[in-house]
């Protein structure tokens, strides 16, 4: 089943069992997939609704620290609970040992010898982990075996 429809089913049980704040958050994401078909005239797949998603975790997480810092505990904790609706649409994540078996293959097949080449680097480790890992901490890792 594409990601979207499982999306689509799930908002539908929400309603049926009265979770409100699980059903905004869900209606946010199809909502973001919808924007983005709409301005791009296509329809997603599921790598493309994972890079929405993505996106918005992306959003969430900055949003949350903004908050801590400026002492808000209660928007945290709203951002909190979609941030844990979001990543339930994730993939199953890589593990440590598995992102570095990665970026090892990446740098042999690219030829990478210096930071100058992180973009190739990152570029096929993207290809294969995108969903799947945080690729800002993928990229500081690449980062640091390429210096």
């Amino acid at each position: 089943m594409p990601l979207k429809d499982r999306i689509t089913d799930d908002m539908k049980a929400a309603m049926r069992a009265g979770e409100k704040e699980r059903l905004g958050t869900i209606r946010l994401i199809l909502s973001g997939i919808k924007q983005r078909e709409v301005d791009e005239r296509i329809t997603l797949d599921d790598t493309q609704v994972l890079s929405v998603l993505e996106k918005m975790i992306k959003q969430r997480k900055e949003s949350i620290a903004q908050f801590e810092t400026g002492g808000r505990s209660d928007l945290v904790a709203k951002e909190r609970s979609e941030l844990e609706v979001l990543q339930a649409y994730l993939p199953a994540q890589m593990s440590e040992a598995e992102i570095d078996a990665l970026i090892a293959e990446a740098i042999a097949s690219t030829g990478a010898a210096s930071i100058k080449d992180m973009g190739k680097v990152m570029g096929v480790v993207k290809a294969k982990a995108q969903g799947k890992a945080d690729m800002g901490a993928v990229s500081a890792r690449i980062k640091q075996k390429l210096t």
